[in-house]
């Protein structure tokens, strides 16, 4: 079999291949959203303050109800949960369309529907992640887990594209083509027969929303990549910068600013597609320390360069060393986790991830008015290689790990253990462990 067969062969597993058309699908209707509410928003009240409440009514639901969606994923079916989320988002497409075609568009409408929209993505976030390893058995999780991420940032660079051609037309085509989309992504979902999940949870209480976070703290390898991660881009987060870089440093107007925010997604679009084929099997500790590294030399680069080209080779470094970092700490989380407590921990990781993003935004943009530009840039380039070397002695079983977990093994006695390990003894006869 060939390379390039070869990476696509987690395809063959047909409720994976169904999973992942639904998230595609989904996320390039998501992405269209976006730019369709970004620019309608901002079209109707020329304050850039709107935007900074379109972006925090989808996160602060996303936060408030992240650990009951933990919770949620490991009690109930996690497909039918994907599936009603997207009905959710589905609904919001169709209020977005109505509002339009009304011509009652207000920002107090839009964020209410946002708020909706925060809602079930904080439910669907969980579930959808912790879903991957009940599509496919264990010896092909590491393609799956690479295809996905591969897929899902060649969404994110294709959905913005399409919305705003799209939009030539009128928002409510885009959402119109949202609707679609989301509706195809439904049926996909329900297409899915996932092996079934450890579902052995207990009622809702404080200590089975915390479980997950206890989890996380018992496990240094798994705490050492999830924190790492968070600080890396918290003090990296160069993404929401690019405007003025694009405007004050190298002076290439929105053209340039397309091809920089581009530019980050082809790195790390390319880079998963590459860990696909040939997934990283050893020294997979110290591989998620370089990718780091390199997400923070790129960091560095960028705020020294003065030129186009050179900004955009530091943008594809630090998008293909943030892929390597992204794919390593999923991995770990999968891998890791009893099946039983996935969910929640998936919520942990998504409340780290989603943190990290806005309060690195936060960040880059506080100290680039505090120091300027340029020296916001290095500033967060220095910190992250700072925070990697800190994390580098702080946690030696994360830098000494040579391989992934064994996924036919419990991570904790007291846990079930890998559902197609289940299943298997469950066809022999024999009791799961």
């Amino acid at each position: 079999m060939s390379t390039f067969t070869n990476g696509f062969s987690v395809l063959r597993h047909r409720d994976f291949a169904f999973y992942l058309g639904a998230r595609v699908a989904a996320t390039i209707a998501v992405q269209m959203q976006g730019v369709a509410i970004g620019w309608q928003v901002y079209a109707s009240t020329g304050d850039v303050f709107d935007l900074g409440l379109v972006g925090l009514a989808q996160f602060a639901p996303f936060l408030a109800l992240i650990l009951l969606a933990g919770h949620a994923a490991d009690r109930h079916n996690r497909r039918n949960i994907v599936a009603l989320c997207y009905g959710m988002q589905l609904v919001c497409a169709a209020l977005l369309f109505w509002l339009t075609l009304s011509g009652t568009v207000e920002v107090g409408m839009v964020l209410a529907v946002l708020v909706l929209f925060g809602s079930a993505r904080a439910f669907m976030v969980p579930a959808s992640q912790a879903i991957v390893v009940n599509m496919v058995p264990p010896e092909s999780l590491g393609k799956a887990i690479a295809l996905n991420t591969s897929t899902f940032q060649l969404a994110v660079i294709l959905g913005p594209t399409l919305g705003g051609l799209l939009y030539l037309v009128g928002p409510a085509a885009v959402y119109g083509v949202v609707a679609a989309l989301l509706s195809l992504s439904i049926v996909f979902m329900m297409l899915t027969r996932p092996i079934p999940q450890s579902n052995h949870v207990k009622p809702i209480s404080w200590h089975t929303l915390l479980e997950g976070m206890h989890f996380v703290r018992s496990r240094p390898i798994v705490l050492g990549a999830i924190s790492l991660d968070l600080f890396a881009v918290l003090f990296g987060g160069a993404t929401a910068l690019l405007p003025a870089i694009a405007a004050d440093i190298l002076q290439v107007g929105p053209t340039g600013l397309g091809l920089l925010r581009t530019a980050i997604g082809v790195g790390a679009a390319l880079t998963a597609v590459g860990l696909a084929f040939r997934p990283i099997t050893r020294h997979v500790g110290r591989a998620m320390f370089i990718g780091v590294a390199v997400f923070a030399a790129g960091t560095i680069v960028l705020g020294l360069s003065g030129s186009l080209m050179l900004s955009l080779g530091a943008l594809f470094l630090m998008g293909a060393g943030d892929m390597v970092s992204v794919y390593i700490r999923h991995m770990l989380v999968q891998l890791e986790t009893p099946d039983a407590i996935r969910g929640r921990v998936s919520a942990v990781n998504a409340v780290f991830i989603g943190a990290s993003n806005e309060l690195g935004e936060f960040e880059s943009g506080l100290t680039a008015g505090w120091f300027g530009l340029t020296r916001a840039l290095l500033f967060g380039g220095v910190a992250t290689l700072a925070i990697t070397g800190l994390w580098w002695a702080r946690f030696p079983v994360l830098r000494k790990m040579d391989r992934f977990p064994d996924p036919n093994t419990d991570s904790d006695p007291k846990e079930a253990s890998s559902p197609f390990a289940a299943l298997a003894a469950k066809r022999r006869g024999e009791s799961p462990r």
